[in-house]
């Protein structure tokens, strides 16, 4: 049940968090080619423009999410948005919706931030997170932030 988990920031250099990154660092590597995977470090998520949450079920992190404010560009006819990025529900928890959740706590605090829009990349492989973002209303979108067009990954954007 949602009501038992607690979403809120907090630093990504925890132990506990990292075996959580690590856990989707790996599930990654699993799919694509090292050159595919677009992965912000733990030193990247520390810096002051990301914003970085944890899911706690009784205490214990059991997800991650974060976004990264990013200055307009041309893809986004100059407006600035929030990047969703390192988005993981650890196996034991998925199916509950909390992934959902997450996606919702990061769509708060990026308008409360200021940004009106939210873009993501995924890979077209992860089946399962392109269900989540469609289920929160991400249209597909063109290519921004100066990923590659590989073939590999899918773009998704919200007005928030």
């Amino acid at each position: 049940m949602l009501s038992t988990f607690v979403i809120q920031p907090e630093r990504p250099d925890q132990p506990e968090v990292v075996a959580l990154l690590d856990a989707l660092d790996a599930y990654l590597a699993s799919l694509y080619p090292p050159e595919a995977n677009f992965i912000l470090d733990v030193k990247a998520l520390l810096a002051p423009e990301v914003s970085f949450f944890v899911a706690r079920d009784g205490g214990r992190a059991v997800a991650t999410g974060a976004y990264r404010r990013c200055a307009g560009e041309a893809a986004t006819d100059g407006k600035t948005y929030g990047e969703i990025k390192r988005m993981f529900v650890g196996p034991a928890h998925r199916g509950q919706r909390l992934g959902q959740a997450m996606v919702q706590a990061l769509e708060a605090h990026m308008r409360d931030a200021g940004c009106a829009l939210a873009l993501l990349e995924t890979g077209a492989e992860q089946k399962a997170a392109v269900r989540l973002y469609e289920s929160c209303g991400y249209k597909r979108r063109l290519v921004f932030g100066g990923y590659p067009d590989n073939g590999l990954s899918v773009y998704y954007g919200k007005l928030l």
